[in-house]
């Protein structure tokens, strides 16, 4: 990973340069694990919500991840010639697609959340168990996003 070249001394301290920081350091290393997997970031938030919520309308599942529809059907592509993810007509409304995790699928996400969660773990090491769980309550709080 490239070092960051150092902000100007009034923006470093404020908490929205360090959690964009931490952010991107994250990302970078839970995109690298995951291309170990050969699985690119958005493939892996795809997958993770059709094992979520399959089988899914694909428009539904665009909206639940705030993905372009362009691009969420460029990843379901990839995701079913891989053999992850099946497309097929909604039983409900045929004018559309469900989409469904296949058990390769399953696997590779079991594969994956292991990987990410090592990645996690790297990127709080500094922290102590007690400090972690401080922190991703706080992140929670802050982010809007309560569980």
């Amino acid at each position: 990973m490239q070092p960051t070249p150092p902000a100007p001394s009034g923006i470093r301290t404020l908490p929205s340069w360090l959690l964009g920081r931490a952010a991107a350091r994250g990302r970078a290393l839970v995109a690298e694990a995951l291309a170990d997997e050969d699985m690119k970031m958005w493939h892996h938030v795809v997958l993770s919500a059709v094992a979520d919520q399959g089988p899914v309308a694909q428009a539904a599942l665009g909206r639940s991840i705030s993905l372009d529809p362009k691009d969420l059907v460029g990843v379901i592509n990839d995701l079913q010639d891989a053999g992850l993810v099946l497309r097929a007509p909604d039983p409900a409304d045929r004018r559309k697609n469900a989409v469904t995790i296949t058990e390769d699928g399953e696997r590779t996400l079991d594969r994956c959340a292991e990987v990410a969660r090592r990645a996690n773990d790297e990127l709080l090491a500094p922290l102590s168990a007690a400090e972690r769980e401080q922190f991703l309550t706080l992140l929670t709080r802050i982010s809007g996003t309560e569980a």
